[in-house]
């Protein structure tokens, strides 16, 4: 077993990039995944916002195209001019058990290629965080590791490492579910309103949206939406959920999000209309 658990730790090494990014005059650095053999990477938005460098396992650098990114999934693909790149296979998430071995591949702290491992805890929403579905698992995750690959004891891709949250028992990494990442890739990107959100109790009591960061050239920042804002309802409807807000966003008629929205200690709801950017590709 040991002499097989080597031989995928270093499958997933090679199927496993270092993305090198500039922002703002600063050198970021994060992990990606080579899907497809034909030079298909995927990795988290939050990791790459444009055109990267994208260096593969045996030192390589290649330059990258940014070819699709969705912040409402944490997802992004880049695209390379290279072929035969050792693509893994993948597993569907939803196949995961509590209990179940993973193991985490990716560049955390300047350190290529590092390998942890860790047990899947549970598949769905994080309590008290938001309700979209995460892989959950017990295993140490640092900066770096984003973007990188969480895969099942067979070396099978089950989600991508976004990131790390505390919990009673202790921290918990985060990953994309690779039904997910299938789902982004196939459909492409959903239009975003460019917040972070979380769900708190407003002043009358209700489930609110507090906006914790503003997306910079975002349609959120357009409208001079802030981070501290409340945002109580889309398209007249009560927002108690990140969920409520992501069907408002895809609902939207004509790519128009109506918001209300409490700022500071006043309680009079102020309202908003959004230009949402139409999406890049029909849905199948």
């Amino acid at each position: 077993m040991p002499g097989r658990f080597g031989e995928i730790a270093e499958q997933l090494r090679r199927s496993t990039v270092r993305i090198l990014t500039e922002a703002r005059n600063a050198q970021g650095s994060g992990s990606g995944v080579i899907w497809t053999a034909d030079g298909t990477v995927v990795t988290n938005a939050h990791v790459v916002s444009g055109s990267a460098v994208v260096e593969l396992w045996d030192g390589t650098s290649l330059t990258a195209e940014l070819a699709e990114r969705d912040p409402r999934r944490d997802l992004a693909t880049l695209k390379v001019q290279a072929r035969n790149l050792p693509a893994p296979a993948w597993r569907d998430s939803t196949s995961l058990r509590p209990g179940e071995p993973v193991i985490a591949i990716g560049n955390p702290l300047g350190f290529v290629g590092a390998l942890t491992t860790g047990t899947i805890r549970a598949c769905g929403p994080v309590r008290g965080w938001d309700d979209r579905r995460w892989v959950q698992a017990a295993i140490r995750l640092a900066p770096g590791n984003s973007g990188g690959p969480l895969a099942d004891s067979e070396g099978r891709v089950v989600g991508i490492n976004t990131m790390v949250v505390s919990s009673r028992g202790g921290a918990l990494g985060l990953a994309v579910p690779s039904d997910t990442v299938a789902d982004f890739l196939r459909r492409g990107a959903r239009p975003s309103l460019g917040v972070v959100v979380r769900q708190v109790a407003s002043p009358p009591g209700e489930s609110a949206l507090l906006v914790l960061d503003v997306t910079s050239n975002s349609p959120a920042e357009y409208a001079s939406l802030k981070s501290g804002d409340l945002l109580v309802s889309a398209n007249g409807a009560k927002l108690a959920s990140a969920r409520d807000l992501g069907n408002a966003i895809d609902g939207a008629t004509g790519n128009v999000l109506r918001l209300g929205f409490l700022r500071g200690q006043r309680l009079a709801v102020r309202e908003v209309a959004i230009a949402l950017p139409a999406s890049r590709r029909e849905a199948a």
